[in-house]
């Protein structure tokens, strides 16, 4: 591959600084892609609207067709991070009025695409805020295949919109997971249930590799719950985890929790190694993965 800056005078984002990764990577046979370091694009889902679309301007890249607002990454910028960049700058999308989903990522070898597929958890009105767009809308889910697609976009659409349906969540037994490491959690039991919402947390962001959960795409970002019991209740708070404080049994709280989850998640994991819990939550429809498998994904 070679890298090819812009052409002089190419019509492409004239407000603000350049970076690095603004520039077009070349295959040997020919084909363009745009970002040195990747390119990444925001899939914002409305429960209401629908999804958002950007109608490219002509002069772009596949220009007049609907895509994405999203563009090149920054030198070492995650996608998760240059797609909310992105569609903040192409499409005026508050940073915090999106919830991160999953993302599905195309891999050339030489160059990738990532889409992250965002919940839109604060109404908003995208307002364009750069020459690349000529309208953006929010389409209805089944309206967007009679669009003229951008061809990447035209090519992933199918199994994006078949992932839609799927809202996974984790349920973690604190109690069982905390447990199965001696780190002195029998000396303080609220500092050691503190350390592991810690990392819960960092985990609920960084997300999962979607095989670890059987579901299609790359990566997913599960709605996250751990259940405290006894002690371990003074643990405190962490964002991006909704931390349960058991007035009583952990077990029946989980149990309780995995019973309300189901009924708008999907899937619903619970991770404890008591099999008794186990067997609860089978029966309710729940998947369940050991505290091994969590700490492996906490690394």
């Amino acid at each position: 591959m070679t890298i090819q800056p812009p052409a002089p005078g190419e019509p492409r984002r004239p407000h603000g600084p350049r970076d690095p990764g603004d520039a077009w990577v070349e295959a040997p046979t020919g084909e363009r892609y745009w970002g040195r370091f990747g390119a990444a694009g925001l899939l914002a889902v409305d429960a209401q609207r629908g999804v958002l679309l950007q109608h490219r301007v002509s002069w772009s890249h596949f220009g007049d067709t609907w895509a994405l607002p999203g563009g090149a990454r920054h030198q070492g910028e995650s996608a998760r991070d240059g797609a909310l960049r992105e569609s903040a700058e192409e499409a005026g999308v508050p940073v915090d009025a999106v919830q991160p989903r999953f993302e599905s990522v195309l891999d050339l070898g030489i160059w990738s695409y990532s889409t992250l597929v965002a919940d839109v958890t604060t109404p908003f009105e995208p307002v364009i805020s750069d020459p690349e767009s000529v309208a953006l809308e929010w389409v209805p889910v089944e309206d967007v295949a009679s669009r003229p697609l951008h061809p990447g976009f035209a090519a992933a659409w199918p199994k994006l919109r078949e992932a839609l349906g799927v809202r996974p969540a984790v349920i973690v037994d604190v109690a069982n997971v905390v447990g199965s490491v001696p780190d002195g959690w029998w000396k303080d039991r609220a500092g050691a249930a503190s350390r592991l919402l810690a990392q819960l947390s960092q985990l609920a962001t960084q997300g999962v590799d979607a095989e670890q959960l059987g579901l299609s795409a790359t990566r997913w970002f599960p709605f996250v719950a751990a259940v405290l019991e006894g002690d371990a209740r003074a643990a405190e708070q962490v964002d991006h985890v909704d931390v349960v404080r058991a007035p009583g049994s952990g077990d029946d709280e989980i149990v309780a929790v995995a019973h309300r989850l189901i009924e708008s998640r999907n899937p619903v994991v619970v991770v404890t190694s008591d099999r008794g819990l186990a067997a609860r939550v089978e029966e309710l429809g729940a998947s369940v993965r050991g505290a091994r498998w969590l700490r492996e994904q906490l690394g």
